[in-house]
Order: structure tokens, then C-alpha cells, then sequence
């Protein structure tokens, strides 16, 4: 489902009150919540939102456990690290246990650094498919969501949960979650913002289906029970079919155009 809000700060609102619907379904079914962050410039005002009031009384954080799609592998205070911007905008500031915090630890080693992260993963979930309740992701402009990059080898992986990645023309090795575990989240939910992701929104959502070059089109919670939200402000909606009003294909209890 497509959600479209009038700017930056209302998508940022609505991506808040949509963890903490998820969150609190997740934790009257079974327990605790499961997270997996996405990095970037566009959750940071999400986080921030999260991490204050009325959100953050809202959000049963000591039942959570937070781990991330991806990681660039780099020091844990380096500007460039997941970890380090989700820390800032949210962990510090939520009370998180900090055993269901869970970074992916890969300054060294790339690819010893994704079997870790599997192992963990795979711990958690008992040996049980890897059911995320929550998933949070990027649309980047050339199509890559997490660290899944066009035409690298991560996108034809079938079985590993977890893998290390090169992108052409970057210096510097990422982890990522793979198609096969992001595509068991109870709820994927992409946040997608500015003019600058209209035309490459359209072709994920809208042009032929061509993962290799659009990885964010691997992404299919349906095929496991799950569900797929967009979440998109106008700027980013702009060049889609039908863009006619603030709030396009509602989710369950929308009344209408969203209030922020």
C-alpha cells in the first residue's frame, strides 16, 4: 500500500505512528518486537520523532530488540555508520535494553563479519524463519534499498540471510540483510522523500519488473504473509499515476487526507 503525505516532516510523522502501531500489535502478539533500522538521511527525522514525546511514551521499548538492514563497514563512531546515526537520533535517547541492541560489527573482515550477523540473527530466531515484525527502508536513486545494489552478486542469494557487499566505484565494504530474509518481515516499510526519488519511485513501482537494476523490487513481504507499506512524500510521488491527492491507497482506518 502507497501512503503519500504532503511533505518531509508529516511522511517523518506518519512513519512514527506507524512503528508504534507495529510495534504495539507486534507485542500483544507475542511478547517483544523486533526491528531491523535502516540507515540514511531520510529515517533520521523519524528516529528523532520517535525518541520524543508523544511517540516515545508510546513505544514499549523495553520489549524490543533493534538490529539493522544494513551497515557500512566502517568504526562505530565513524559519521558514516548506521549504528552511530541510529544511536544519536533514537537509542540514547528510548529506554532500549542494551541486550536487545544489536549492531553489525563489521570494521574488519567483511565477510567474517556477515557470518557473525547471521549466527546472531539465526540464534535469535530459534532456528525459525527470520520474521521481523518491523522493517524500515531506503529507496536510494539508482534503485538500491539497504545495501542491495544493482547487478552485485547479493542479489541472487537464495539462502544466506545476511551478506557481505561491494558496490562499483566505493571504497568501502557494506552488510547487508538479503532479499530472503527482508522478504519475511510481518511489515517492510519504505520511507521515501524528495523530488530527487520521483523518477526512480515510478520505475520501482510502476516500470517493468527488472530487480537486478531495481533491487528495491526484490522486496516482497506478501510472499510470506507480510506486509509492504510506501510511505512517500509528494515531492518523491510526483511522476506516479494517479498522484492526485495528499493521501493515495490509505491504510486500514484512514478516514482521509492525513492531518499533519
Amino acid at each position: 500500500m502507497i501512503r503519500i503525505y504532503p511533505d518531509f516532516e508529516s511522511l517523518s510523522r506518519g512513519a512514527a505512528e506507524l512503528f508504534v502501531q507495529l510495534a504495539a500489535t507486534s507485542v500483544e502478539a507475542r511478547g517483544q518486537f523486533s526491528v531491523a533500522l535502516a540507515g540514511g538521511n531520510t529515517p533520521r527525522r523519524t528516529y528523532e520523532l520517535l525518541a520524543q514525546d508523544p511517540f516515545r511514551d508510546q513505544v514499549p521499548w523495553d520489549k524490543a530488540h533493534v538490529f539493522w538492514g544494513d551497515e557500512r563497514c566502517v568504526p562505530a563512531d565513524d559519521p558514516r555508520s548506521n549504528a552511530r546515526m541510529a544511536q544519536q537520533a533514537l537509542l540514547e535517547h528510548v529506554p532500549v535494553p542494551s541486550s536487545g541492541v544489536h549492531p553489525i560489527e563489521c570494521a574488519e573482515l567483511p565477510l567474517e563479519a556477515a557470518r557473525r550477523y547471521e549466527s546472531l540473527v539465526r540464534a535469535f530466531f530459534a532456528g525459525g524463519p527470520p520474521r521481523l515484525d518491523i522493517v524500515l527502508l531506503g529507496l536510494g536513486e539508482n534503485g538500491h534499498t539497504a545495501s542491495l545494489f544493482p547487478f552485485t552478486p547479493a542479489l541472487g542469494e537464495q539462502e544466506r540471510w545476511i551478506s557481505e557487499v561491494q558496490a562499483a566505484g566505493q571504497n568501502i565494504h557494506r552488510i547487508t540483510m538479503t532479499a530472503p530474509m527482508l522478504n519475511q518481515a510481518r511489515a517492510a516499510v519504505f520511507i521515501v522523500s524528495s523530488a530527487s526519488k520521483a523518477r526512480v519511485l515510478k520505475e520501482v513501482l510502476e516500470g517493468p519488473r527488472d530487480p537486478l537494476r531495481l533491487p528495491a523490487q526484490l522486496i516482497e513481504p506478501g510472499l510470506h504473509g507480510g506486509e509492504l507499506y510506501w510511505l512517500v512524500d509528494r515531492p518523491a510521488a510526483s511522476l506516479l499515476a494517479g498522484e492526485t491527492g495528499p493521501l493515495s491507497n490509505p491504510m486500514p482506518g484512514d478516514a482521509g487526507p492525513d492531518p499533519h
